[in-house]
């Protein structure tokens, strides 16, 4: 092993910006695999399909009669699920550009929506409170399963092979063992807006509305690290780990790009962080393979895809 020089440095020069929606951007998502296309949705009620590197818009898809709050794209990139203010779930063939079925059931806006591994599950959860779970080879519109158990708006959700994890409003962030049939809710006290889990799901990086990100052991619930100095009480700003999982990042609704080292906290230069976005930076996802890149969105309208200088 060569030695460690700490965490890389986050991807901070500006690539492209991709200014094609009307109005805030809600969500932006890197496809699978090789990840060279980005998926946003936003305010206008448009889905775009972006190509990162020319900063050219390939497609833009157009179904929903309310705002896009989130997206899921599936393993193989042929498909992707949409959610926002329609209480309907969205999924779509990306080639076609069409949706393939729309999922009625929620009684509020839907704020997530995320596919299984082989996209053949889908969960959604919403300002009903609800986590409604939908098989999508079944013939069936209703949903297979209906979580109740938050006591307000779910706002994030992250689904793998035997668990789900629900974030709420109401300040839990809930772990549902599918194959035990059990459920553990941990108290985080505040608004959670985003909950994301290490690839080996070890831990879990839960951002809230008290200006902090906190990685939690995903086992037995413990604390192992706060993060601060980010401005963040009142939108969903999503949290997300660096490169290799050694740095967490998070865009503030001061429109800075805030940047920790994982194991001790601190903040990684520049300290603070400059300006980025004119408004609240509503999505940061770092490049799941490359590690120079990362892309953020902002209710100023606009995407940035960010990179090392070369």
């Amino acid at each position: 092993m060569a030695p460690s020089r700490g965490p890389q440095a986050l991807a901070r020069t500006l690539h492209k910006t991709l200014s094609n929606h009307r109005g805030p951007v809600h969500v932006v998502r890197y496809a699978k695999g090789t990840a060279k296309y980005v998926l946003s949705g936003g305010q206008d009620r448009t889905i775009r399909l972006w190509n990162p590197d020319l900063g050219t818009e390939i497609k833009k898809f157009e179904a929903h009669g309310y705002e896009v709050l989130s997206i899921s794209v599936s393993h193989d990139n042929t498909k992707f699920a949409s959610s926002g203010g329609d209480r309907s779930v969205f999924v779509w063939d990306v080639t076609a550009g069409v949706t393939t079925r729309r999922l009625a059931g929620h009684m509020g806006k839907v704020n997530v929506v995320e596919l299984n591994a082989d996209a053949t599950v889908l969960a959604s959860g919403s300002y009903d409170s609800t986590v409604r779970l939908w098989d999508l080879r079944a013939p069936a519109r209703a949903p297979i399963q209906v979580l109740e158990e938050a006591r307000d708006a779910v706002q994030t959700l992250h689904v793998d092979a035997t668990t789900i994890i629900a974030g709420s409003v109401d300040g839990h962030v809930r772990t549902y063992d599918l194959r035990k049939g059990e459920l553990r809710s941990d108290f985080v006290g505040q608004p959670v807006t985003s909950a994301v889990p290490s690839s080996d799901g070890t831990t879990l990086l839960v951002s809230t509305l008290d200006s902090h990100v906190r990685l939690f052991d995903t086992t037995s619930g413990k604390l192992l690290n706060a993060f601060t100095g980010h401005n963040h009480t009142s939108y969903r700003c999503r949290a997300c780990f660096g490169h290799e999982e050694a740095t967490v990042v998070c865009g503030d609704e001061d429109g800075a790009v805030w940047a920790w080292d994982l194991v001790d906290a601190t903040v990684l230069q520049p300290n603070p962080p400059p300006k980025v976005h004119d408004k609240v930076i509503t999505w940061t996802e770092h490049h799941p393979i490359d590690p120079g890149e990362m892309v953020t969105c902002s209710a100023d309208g606009t995407v940035k895809v960010w990179r090392h200088s070369s």
